[in-house]
Parts: structure tokens; C-alpha cells; sequence
């Protein structure tokens, strides 16, 4: 194959990678009070070698309250910044040429104070460990979970300078990219979406009123600077006919664009529904890219199931999406930009320890990508 755009360069805002390949943000829950751990250097090293233009780090809270888990990893304190700065500085040094590190912001809202995904019972902690959620409004996330409390506006204004704060200690460390997370059912979808916001005040009621506070977030995060790029993982829909439609990620989506939002990746789901509207929601997300892209001009990522380069750079091709996220396919194979190079007719560098690996170098190289 020659037309193997996944390997041409992009520009996100002011930022240039060297590829469409974007190792999509994967909670590990393995921190220890916010701050990355050994797990995180070995996870982070072999990612920055993985092939990817840019390596997207773990949804990460912008504070205590904000975790999903004891195990989150955080932006909110100096340890916090001390240890992802530390683990940055090595990866930096092995990382292929051009690749850049981003990282997601998030609050989890009524998704807190739960137990690890592994972790039996699952759903929200009890007991001298569990903390107090919020939320747009008093409803629980699913049945059985803790029901949060309806955020105050001194809350809102607290959580706005805890992302402001997050994302200046980001860009202390270097980091080129951030993403806020306005998606798969965190504080600011939950604001987004009608199945788990029903105030009726200036945060909402309407479509306008229930996206203001993310906008707002988003006006507060954009603040860092135009030598950053700022993101925003958005919902393409509920898959409800009583939540958001791809209507409403549209209107988003046009509004963060005149913020100077410079991209959205576009996922779905993740607000509990009754009855599903489509029963294989990440098929359908580079058809939900194609749609933000098309209609507001943004640069979009597509996300979801997303497994060869072929698929992905087909992506790409027909002009669906301008860069793929690629999440469960890199921790299977950590070279999974390697193989994606390989396959599509690409030369890559390899760093030079490993280039004996190389396909000119081993007769035994098999790509592992093609399914």
C-alpha cells in the first residue's frame, strides 16, 4: 500500500506530530494519592516507544474529590506533578522521534469513591474509605452506587480552578497537549446530558444551559496558552432517545471550536440508559467524527474498536476522521505503531538497541496488526 496517509504528519493547534496514531487515554488505577507510581514508568516508557505520535496519559483528576478511584492518578498537588514530572523526564529520553506526551483532565463526579474495576464488590466504596460525590443533580449513577449531592456554585467555581490549576501544572512539565474530558459519564457529560442533569438554574434545563459549565471549563483550561494544544473528548450521543444526540455534539463541538478549542475526539455512551438505541455504539464513532468534522471544520479523533492499520489508515483515507486513537490494541502489542508501519509500506526509525528487531534486520519479524 502507498497511500499510507496514518503516517503523514498533523498539526493540532500549534502542535505538530509525526503521525495520525494517538495511544488513546486508558485509566490503570494505579497510583498512590494521585501521584504515578512504578507502574506508570513501566507503562509510560514503553509507550513512548510504541510508534504512536502522540501518547495520550490516563484520564487524570484535577482533584482528590475528583478520582474515580483510590488508585486515579492526579494533577492536584506538587507530589502529583514531582512523580508523572519524573517519569516524563525517561520517557522523553527513549521516545521516538517527534512523539509527543498529552494528558486528559477529568473530574468523575458521581462516578467517585468507587472500587477498582477488579476490585469485588465494585461500584461505590463504603465504609471509612468512601467520599463525598457530587453531581449536577441528586441522581446516583446506577442503582446501588452512592447518591451524590447537586454541586453548589462555590463548588463549580472551586472545580473550575482545580482544572485551571491541573493544566498549569501540566504545561510546567511539558506537556504539549490537553484534553478535557466531557465524556463516558464523568461531572462534565453529566452536565451535558439530560439523563443526569435536570437542574432548572443557569447550569440546566435547555441544551445551551446544561453545556455551559463545560464551556466554561473549556474557556478556563484554553487560558494556558496558545503553545498548547487543548482538546476535548466529547459525546457523539447517549444512545437514548431521551439523551444527547449527535445534534447536541454538534452545537458543543461549534462552541468549543470559537473558544479555540483545537480538536475533538469523539466517543459515546457512558450515562446509564434502560434501552440502548444501537447496540455496537463504537462501530458507529468515526461515522460521529465524520459528522463533527464535517459540520463545524474542528479536527476530530476517532475511537473504539479501532484494531488494524488498515482500518485505521482507511479512517483517515476517506476522511472520517484526521487522527485514530488506538487503546486496547497497544497494550496487547506496545509496537503496534511498529507493525503499523510495517504493514502499510512505511519506514519508521526504530531506536537503535532494538533496531536489530527491525523487518530489513530479522528474518523472523511477523506484524502482529493484521487481523
Amino acid at each position: 500500500m502507498t497511500d499510507s496517509i496514518l503516517f503523514e504528519p498533523l498539526l493540532l493547534g500549534n502542535i505538530k506530530v509525526p503521525n495520525r496514531i494517538a495511544v488513546a487515554p486508558m485509566c490503570q488505577y494505579m497510583a498512590n494519592d494521585g501521584c504515578a507510581a512504578a507502574w506508570h514508568t513501566q507503562h509510560l516508557m514503553s509507550l513512548a516507544m510504541s510508534g504512536a505520535g502522540l501518547v495520550m496519559i490516563e484520564a487524570t483528576a484535577v482533584s482528590r474529590q475528583g478520582r474515580i478511584t483510590h488508585g486515579c492518578l492526579g494533577l492536584y498537588s506538587d507530589a502529583n506533578e514531582d512523580a508523572l514530572g519524573e517519569i516524563l523526564y525517561h520517557a522523553r529520553r527513549i521516545a521516538m522521534p517527534g512523539t509527543e506526551f498529552g494528558i486528559q483532565l477529568s473530574h468523575a463526579g458521581r462516578k467517585g469513591s468507587a472500587h477498582r474495576p477488579w476490585e469485588a464488590p465494585g461500584g461505590s466504596l463504603t465504609g471509612p474509605d468512601a467520599w463525598r460525590t457530587i453531581a449536577p443533580s441528586e441522581i446516583a449513577h446506577r442503582a446501588g452506587w452512592q447518591l451524590p449531592e447537586a454541586a453548589s456554585d462555590d463548588e463549580l467555581n472551586e472545580i473550575e480552578e482545580d482544572f485551571r490549576q491541573a493544566a498549569v501544572r501540566a504545561k510546567r512539565l511539558g506537556i504539549k497537549v490537553l484534553e478535557i474530558h466531557i465524556a463516558h459519564g464523568y461531572l462534565l457529560h453529566q452536565f451535558h446530558s439530560p439523563l443526569s442533569n435536570t437542574r432548572q438554574d443557569k447550569w440546566g434545563g435547555d441544551g445551551v444551559r446544561r453545556m455551559a459549565f463545560p464551556l466554561r471549563i473549556a474557556r478556563s483550561v484554553r487560558q494556558v496558552g496558545d503553545e498548547i494544544a487543548v482538546g476535548a473528548r466529547i459525546t457523539g450521543s447517549d444512545w437514548s432517545e431521551e439523551g444527547l444526540t449527535l445534534r447536541d455534539a454538534v452545537m458543543i463541538a461549534s462552541q468549543l471550536k470559537e473558544i479555540g478549542i483545537d480538536y475533538a475526539c469523539v466517543t459515546s455512551g457512558g450515562i446509564p440508559v434502560n434501552h440502548s438505541t444501537n447496540s455496537s455504539p463504537e462501530a458507529e464513532h468515526p461515522s460521529l467524527a465524520s459528522a463533527i468534522k464535517s459540520e463545524t471544520g474542528l479536527i476530530t479523533r476517532a475511537v473504539g474498536l479501532i484494531t488494524s492499520p488498515v482500518q485505521a489508515n482507511e479512517i483517515i483515507a476517506a476522511g472520517l476522521a484526521d487522527q485514530v486513537a488506538i487503546g486496547r490494541g497497544f497494550l496487547d502489542n506496545p509496537r503496534w505503531g511498529w507493525h503499523a508501519a510495517h504493514d502499510l509500506g512505511v519506514e519508521i526509525p526504530y531506536p537503535s538497541p532494538y533496531a536489530w528487531a527491525s523487518p530489513k534486520e530479522w528474518s523472523g519479524f511477523k506484524p502482529r496488526t493484521v487481523f
